[in-house]
């Protein structure tokens, strides 16, 4: 398992292992590749990314399961131009697409600018996805609506207790297949 932050793994089922990145895209990017470094085969290491999601849309809540991350502050079409594939969309099989970047969104302007390509908005998705799929580790997202990405998001340590909850309560159906 792997969570950004302790508040968000804090109701994972006792014995599951667990990552915790940081916040942002480079410390998950770091963290995943260090600890499936670690594994003598990562392919055979299923990383479950479980937080918390800011929501893009008006009555976007809950608990979602990623179908496609978009790696949102990287400029794919500048790179593409240069002759490379940046790779800023990773679709991971059915379910909302969800954006991932550095830009921690409050701003009505970046909301609806994002909810034009994804449901949702985290700081590490993208980079647990692009990490794990680097390893040929298996990887699922999944996050929980812990507020709508506008100004409230900024009372999200108020939030965090219920989403930890609700995520732990899907993992331990998840580890029990």
């Amino acid at each position: 398992m792997v969570a950004a932050t302790r508040a968000e793994a804090a109701d994972v089922p006792t014995g599951l292992p667990l990552v915790i990145t940081g916040i942002g895209k480079t410390a998950a990017a770091v963290a995943v590749a260090t600890a499936l470094a670690r594994v003598p085969d990562p392919s055979r290491m299923h990383v479950v990314n479980i937080g918390t999601a800011g929501a893009l849309r008006d009555g976007v809540t809950g608990l979602h399961r990623i179908g496609s991350v978009w790696n949102h502050d990287l400029n794919a079409a500048a790179i593409r131009t240069l002759g490379y594939d940046p790779q800023e969309r990773l679709h991971l099989g059915a379910g909302p697409a969800l954006a991932s970047g550095d830009l921690f969104v409050t701003e009505p302007a970046a909301r609806t600018r994002l909810a034009e390509v994804a449901d949702l908005v985290d700081m590490e998705g993208y980079a647990v996805a692009f990490a794990a799929r680097r390893f040929g580790a298996p990887v699922t997202l999944v996050k929980h609506v812990s507020d709508n990405a506008d100004a409230a998001a900024f009372d999200w340590p108020a939030a965090v207790a219920g989403s930890a909850r609700v995520l732990g309560e899907w993992l331990a159906g998840f580890s029990a297949r």
